[in-house]
């Protein structure tokens, strides 16, 4: 089984200089096809470039692809998986550190054909402390779904992490890949495992394919304020509804509390709340495009893929 890694980076010199070395490791430890490592670098303006350029000479089988421009995070992976040639797509963040035998646990389950998606264990480094992370649950509640963490003894799971995970190329590929109406960043991942449920496919969790994940040292705090970050996470917080949410009940539900959500979000002063909105409403014709296409491929509702990921 060939694989392809890709990490995508945005300014993450540091990180790549850090973690590219654990990360050919596990690529010389896999033996049971051929592996090529590809970075997708997303217009850095740091030394990535140079960083980057001095791996070639380091790496036999490695491509480095570089966009004109900074675009996000879906477009930058969509771009590393359309070059790459493996029939494993295996995407890690630039800020996470794999161990030397995560491979091996992890692709097993590509066996069964319906297997879309399989994530790591993800030592979350916090604060100091390790939170252990991979494994995600959710429930639709007053008109959105709400994630959460889920504990890492069981190996059902919502979605998988775009940071630290492997997908199955033909399907990614059916499935159309990273919604890049999520740019610059975040539900890209949560979206694409809910598509890829809804049309029939399954998501594992993996506990013994383990990476560290330094969240604090990645790109989007370094360079984006909490009020960015926030009102990016509610625009795409609307997206995921408006393209996702076909039961006609979470349809009627999610109009029925808007009203709420404004009111409270008037209350406590949460700008960022009505500014994504607006974000995402002017994005609305978009979105329908793409919930039209999407629903093409479904052939389970919101509450079949839901049921079970409430506890």
């Amino acid at each position: 089984m060939n694989i392809s890694i890709i990490i995508p980076n945005y300014n993450g010199e540091e990180l790549l200089k850090k973690n590219i070395p654990k990360v050919l490791d596990a690529a010389e430890n896999y033996k049971d096809g051929e592996t090529e490592i590809i970075i997708a670098d997303d217009g850095s303006t740091d030394a990535s470039t140079s960083v980057i350029s001095n791996l070639k000479f380091q790496i036999s089988n490695f491509r480095f692809i570089q966009l004109a421009k900074n675009l996000g995070f879906s477009s930058t992976v969509n771009r590393g998986v359309k070059e790459s040639s493996g029939d494993i797509i295996i995407l890690l963040n630039t800020d996470v550190c794999p161990e030397k035998n995560f491979l091996e646990p992890l692709l097993k389950h590509f066996k069964d054909e319906k297997i879309f998606a399989v994530g790591c264990m993800d030592k979350s480094i916090e604060n100091g402390k390790i939170t252990l992370r991979g494994r995600g649950l959710g429930q639709w509640k007053r008109g959105f779904l709400i994630h959460r963490r889920g504990e890492v003894n069981k190996t059902d799971t919502l979605w998988v992490s775009g940071g630290s995970a492997a997908f199955k190329k033909s399907i990614w590929e059916k499935l159309g890949g990273f919604n890049e109406l999520y740019n610059p960043f975040y539900w890209e991942d949560i979206d694409i495992s809910y598509r890829a449920q809804k049309a029939g496919y399954k998501i594992i969790f993996e506990k013994e394919s383990v990476v560290a994940h330094e969240h604090l040292e990645g790109t989007i705090k370094s360079i984006y304020s909490e009020f960015q970050i926030k009102t990016i996470a509610y625009r795409n917080q609307f997206i995921f509804v408006w393209e996702n949410a076909t039961d006609y009940s979470l349809q009627f539900l999610h109009c029925f509390w808007l009203p709420y959500h404004f009111v409270k979000a008037l209350l406590r002063m949460d700008w960022p709340f009505f500014i994504g909105f607006f974000k995402a409403f002017i994005l609305l014709p978009k979105i329908i495009i793409s919930s039209f296409k999407a629903q093409k491929l479904f052939i389970k509702t919101d509450r079949e893929v839901i049921s079970g990921f409430q506890e």
